[in-house]
């Protein structure tokens, strides 16, 4: 294999230029980016939106269930929440097991969430117009399928 080669196939499963990983990340930065630019006012990035968003329907969620819905490590959700406990946005209280903590939205929370709501539905509807309602339906499923197929499922 030539080494200078340049990455020449992305519709070739085999070649690094189709790297499901790569492109994968590639446009979540992309749509990140998007999100961000749209949550900014409100000062919060897409990913704080994200976990608030989850608390918002689920309130008082053990941190490991809370970890299972964003499907991330707890090491990984617990370094994300520093900033979010830092702001009082969210709250950690010990369960009555001693062994669960649970996080939930604080009204400084609830508020930031509800004021972020309508600068993300204008991004989220944006994107949504930008590939058309039936693609982006079926984009979530595929992304979905990826998840299920990437954790085994």
């Amino acid at each position: 294999m030539n080494k200078d080669r340049p990455l020449s196939d992305p519709h070739n499963p085999l070649d690094p230029a189709a790297c499901t990983c790569a492109n994968l990340r590639k446009a979540a930065r992309t749509v990140t980016q998007v999100y961000d630019d749209a949550l900014r006012p409100r000062g919060i990035k897409a990913t704080q939106f994200t976990v608030l968003a989850v608390l918002a329907m689920h309130e008082g969620l053990p941190l490991t269930k809370l970890a299972e819905a964003l499907v991330m490590d707890r090491t990984t959700l617990t370094r994300n929440l520093k900033p979010l406990l830092g702001k009082g946005w969210v709250d950690a209280t010990q369960d009555e097991d001693q062994r669960v903590r649970r996080i939930g939205l604080t009204d400084a929370g609830r508020q930031i969430f509800d004021t972020a709501l309508p600068l993300w539905r204008t991004a989220q509807s944006r994107l949504v117009e930008r590939l058309g309602p039936e693609r982006w339906s079926g984009f979530l499923d595929d992304l979905s399928e990826t998840v299920a197929a990437a954790q085994g499922r």
